[in-house]
């Protein structure tokens, strides 16, 4: 049976980002920046978009997500967590030593679908899945959530170019298009534009949007297809650190946790803006 979590789009897109900064703070982790950039994106999906039930993680005709930047798990941990399939609390052991619940996503989590981290991976199997779907006659629809510097993998486009070929119009991607990646902005390690024509040039159904605006994602989400027969691209347009304004759009917070004074300010602003 399909469930959908209590909460509002905007309290669980808040409550992403606050158990974000207590995560990754406690365990002086990196990926705050790349983990509060997506948090719109996850809540819209949770909240309004995908299939799922928490109580039957393997239900057949769920909707698969794949976290192919598997670096910034502690947002997904944290709304699978507000979903309900697995206790809040757990959180609180995110990379400890011991916990099930490391620093990239793993698969023995109830409700993640593919362990991930090494970049360059969640597209090829997301278009599997996808094309057995397909064959299998299966309704389920996959999403597939990119950063921007995994496009430079070749992998990604290998991928890019498989999933038209066998119109695949249940895959959809989401580019978390914040313009840094580990140890640059986009443009200066290698520049990605015009990104968006690249998709559509590949055969994607391809939509812009800002990944902060969660009525906009929620109209591209459940828009897609865009073109019936051919898979959807969304580049979503984000701040890396959306939400912490020390944070925003600064290569810093990459690895850098939010400790002491900084971990302070940035759980008061989250609370002003909540």
């Amino acid at each position: 049976m399909e469930q959908r979590p209590k909460l509002p789009v905007a309290e669980l897109a808040y409550r992403i980002r606050r158990h974000c900064v207590e995560m990754t703070s406690r365990a002086n982790a990196s990926h705050i920046g790349s983990s509060l950039s997506m948090a719109d994106i996850l809540a819209v999906l949770y909240a309004k978009v995908l299939r799922f039930d928490p109580q039957l993680p393997q239900w057949e005709k769920r909707d698969r997500f794949l976290l192919s930047k598997g670096h910034g798990c502690a947002a997904l941990y944290s709304v699978l967590a507000e979903c309900e399939y697995f206790p809040v609390k757990d959180l609180e052991t995110f990379c400890q030593d011991g916990s099930r619940y490391a620093g990239h996503t793993m698969h023995n989590i109830p409700g993640v679908e593919l362990s991930s981290g090494s970049l360059g991976h969640g597209l090829p199997v997301a278009t599997g899945m996808a094309l057995a779907a397909k064959r299998d006659g299966n309704p389920h629809r996959v999403f597939c959530l990119l950063s921007d510097g995994e496009c430079d993998e070749g992998s990604v486009w290998e991928a890019a170019l498989f999933a038209p070929h066998h119109k695949l119009d249940n895959l959809v991607v989401v580019v978390d298009y914040n313009k840094i990646q580990s140890l640059g902005r986009v443009e200066d390690v290698i520049n990605l534009e015009p990104l968006a024509e690249k998709w559509r040039a590949f055969g994607w159904g391809t939509r812009e949007i800002d990944g902060h605006d969660r009525a906009a994602i929620e109209k591209a989400l459940t828009d897609a297809p865009f073109s019936s027969g051919h898979p959807t691209c969304i580049v979503a347009h984000t701040v890396k650190g959306k939400g912490v304004s020390y944070m925003e759009d600064k290569l810093l917070w990459h690895y850098r946790a939010p400790r002491g004074q900084d971990f302070d300010i940035a759980i008061a602003e989250l609370e002003r803006a909540r």
